[in-house]
C-alpha cells in the first residue's frame, strides 16, 4: 500500500494500515512460536519443568539463605518435590505443546509486536514527540523482559515450593496435572512482565494528561493496598512471599512518580517559551 501522509488518510485507510501491523505482529509470534515448537524438548525440560526441580537455581540459592540464617527446618533444601507431573487427557500433550509454543513466541517476539504498534502509532505524533519517545521500544522491551524473568526465578518458584509442600492430609498423594504447572509458570511470567511496564504506561498517562505526580503521591498510600493484593493473589499466602514480590512493584510506582515529574517538568518549560 502507497504510503500517505497521516492527514490525507481516511479512516479506512487507518484501518488497512493498521491490518498489515497485525498481520506482520502475528507473523513475527508465529515464527517465534514455530521454533519453540521445534525445540520442545528445552523449552519444556529446561524451562517449564526448570522451577519443578530442586536443582532449580532460586532454591539452591534459597537454602544457603536459610543455612546461613540458622533455620534448618526448611522445604528449600530437600531432596525432591512430593508430588509427579502427570497427563489426564487423550490430547493433552499436543495441546499444551501448542500452546505453551504460542506463548513462548509472543513473549520472544515481543520487542518486535512493540515496533508494529509504534510503527503504527508514531506518525500520528509530531517531531518532538517522536524524538523524545525514542527508546520506548527499548526500555518497554527490557522492562518486559526483566518482569518476566522476576515472575519465572521468584514467583513461579516461591508459588510452586508453597503449593507443592502444602498438606491437609498424609493421605493425600499430590499428581499435578501437567496443565496446571504449565499455568503457573505462564501467568507468574506473564503477569510479571505486564505490571513491569508500570512506568512506560504511567510515562503516556502523563503526556495525556490524565495522571499527574500530584495524583501518584496523593494516592500512594492507595497504591501500596492495590500492590498488597496484587501480591497476595499472584504468590502463595505467605507474608514473606507477598513482601518479595510488592517490593520490586513498589520501586517501580516510585519510578513511576519520578517520570511523571519529568514529563509535567518538562511539559511546564516547553510552555513557558512558548
Amino acid at each position: 500500500m502507497a504510503k500517505k501522509r497521516i492527514d490525507e488518510m481516511s479512516f479506512l485507510d487507518h484501518l488497512e494500515d493498521l491490518r498489515w501491523h497485525l498481520i506482520r505482529s502475528t507473523l513475527g509470534i508465529v515464527i517465534a512460536a514455530t521454533l519453540a515448537f521445534v525445540f520442545k524438548k528445552f523449552v519444556f525440560d529446561v524451562i517449564i519443568f526448570g522451577p519443578t526441580q530442586m536443582s532449580f537455581p532460586t532454591y539452591e540459592g534459597l537454602c544457603k539463605m536459610s543455612q546461613f540464617l540458622g533455620i534448618e527446618d526448611t522445604t528449600f533444601c530437600a531432596d525432591k518435590f512430593p508430588f509427579i507431573i502427570q497427563n489426564r487427557t487423550v490430547a493433552g500433550q499436543f495441546s499444551a505443546h501448542i500452546w505453551t509454543s504460542i506463548y513462548a513466541g509472543f513473549i520472544v517476539a515481543f520487542p518486535y509486536v512493540l515496533y508494529q504498534l509504534w510503527s503504527f502509532i508514531s506518525p500520528g505524533l509530531n517531531p518532538n514527540e517522536r524524538k523524545n519517545s525514542k527508546g520506548f521500544i527499548i526500555i518497554a522491551s527490557i522492562l518486559f523482559f526483566l518482569g518476566v524473568l522476576f515472575g519465572y526465578y521468584i514467583i513461579t518458584p516461591l508459588s510452586i515450593n508453597f503449593l507443592a509442600n502444602y498438606q491437609i492430609s498424609e493421605q493425600i498423594s499430590n499428581e499435578f496435572d501437567i496443565s496446571s504447572v504449565i499455568a503457573i509458570v505462564r501467568s507468574s511470567s506473564l503477569a510479571s512482565g505486564f505490571v513491569f511496564e508500570l512506568p512506560i504506561i504511567i510515562y503516556f498517562l502523563t503526556k495525556v494528561g490524565l495522571v499527574t505526580p500530584q495524583f501518584l503521591r496523593t494516592y500512594r498510600k492507595y497504591a501500596l493496598v492495590i500492590v498488597l493484593i496484587l501480591s497476595a493473589i499472584i504468590t502463595p499466602p505467605d507474608v514473606a512471599s507477598q513482601v518479595i514480590v510488592a517490593i520490586p512493584i513498589l520501586v517501580l510506582y516510585q519510578v513511576s512518580i519520578y517520570i511523571s515529574s519529568v514529563v509535567v517538568r518538562n511539559q511546564n518549560r516547553k510552555r513557558k517559551h512558548v
